[in-house]
């Protein structure tokens, strides 16, 4: 659920400014509330509602399919998360996890670094768990444990705050977000078959709140001299999908979902197998929780009790 925006430059300035804009009218609104730090905000009752709602109708447009729920918390085990690759393609991105490992002399250092204002960060060491950042990642392993893949493959219904460090002034583009995905995970016609489903889905279900939107062809955000590469070579494999819908700009609209095929990246990595015992397939649909409701505020206003009826019928019944 990536998508990369630039800033600062001069050029730019137009959609800082608006993506700003729109920032300070949700705090006012108190739909956002503030941290201090770019990207990371706590939502008011209002705003929780209607992510609530939205996750409620994902269930309803994929809950009769038969979905195993799993529910992770928002921390990966840093072996998993070594494993994923996912540091040779978004290093940029990951958080990891520290914590204080120094004895007695090495903490008065630490509380006198602290009083002066200096780096008091220095006796800090890694742990054995990451930020998550994106809430199939967990998935993967966990089915690998289980050994082969029944005839029919697997579904798996995820839900998981996940963290990518990238401050902005955009509210759309938040350190701390929550992600709610279906993976399939099983033969190449069975991965294909799903992800055409959903791209269907995704269009009809976010066409019933009322939004335009468009689906587009797109890349993930790899990073260094050989991300472009990368990036042109999902594209035109046609790998990675995106709904998109304006929120800070017109020109260039915000993904709120995801269609992506890994093809046998993820059944490589972990060797998950087939009942025919090929590598495993998997693709997944994600659903930006915050994204989404950010979108519908913007074109539906602030007060969800003047919301168009047949969006508050999809939404409340």
């Amino acid at each position: 659920m990536s998508m990369t925006d630039s800033a600062g430059t001069q050029a730019d300035a137009p959609q800082t400014d608006s993506q700003a804009a729109y920032r300070d009218e949700l705090v006012a609104a108190g739909l956002l509330i503030p941290t201090g730090v770019d990207g990371l905000y706590g939502r008011g009752g209002v705003f929780e509602d209607v992510v609530e709602r939205f996750d409620a109708l994902v269930t309803v447009w994929g809950g009769t399919d038969g979905a195993e729920v799993m529910r992770f918390p928002p921390a990966l085990n840093r072996k998993y998360f070594e494993e994923s690759e996912y540091l040779k393609s978004f290093p940029h991105l990951a958080g990891t996890i520290h914590s204080f490992k120094g004895d007695e002399r090495a903490h008065r250092t630490l509380l006198r670094r602290l009083e002066e204002g200096q780096d008091w960060t220095e006796e800090q060491a890694v742990t054995d768990v990451v930020m998550t950042p994106a809430a199939c990642y967990p998935v993967y392993p966990t089915v690998a444990a289980r050994g082969v893949l029944p005839a029919d493959g697997r579904l798996i219904d995820v839900f998981s705050y996940c963290f990518r460090h990238e401050p902005s002034l955009d509210p759309a583009r938040m350190q701390m977000f929550r992600m709610r995905e279906y993976i399939r995970v099983g033969t190449p016609e069975q991965v294909m078959e799903f992800r055409e489903v959903w791209l269907r889905r995704g269009r009809e279900m976010m066409a019933s709140l009322g939004v335009p939107l468009e689906i587009d062809v797109a890349n993930d955000p790899f990073f260094g001299r050989g991300g472009a590469v990368l990036s042109n070579s999902q594209r035109e494999q046609k790998l990675k999908f995106e709904l998109l819908i304006p929120i800070t700009s017109e020109s260039k609209p915000t993904a709120c979902l995801s269609f992506n095929y890994h093809q046998d990246h993820f059944g490589h990595l972990w060797d998950i197998r087939t009942a025919d015992g090929g590598v495993a397939h998997t693709a997944c649909v994600g659903f930006g929780m915050e994204r989404v409701a950010l979108a519908l505020f913007r074109h539906h206003g602030f007060d969800t009790a003047r919301w168009p009826a047949p969006v508050r019928a999809v939404l409340w019944g």
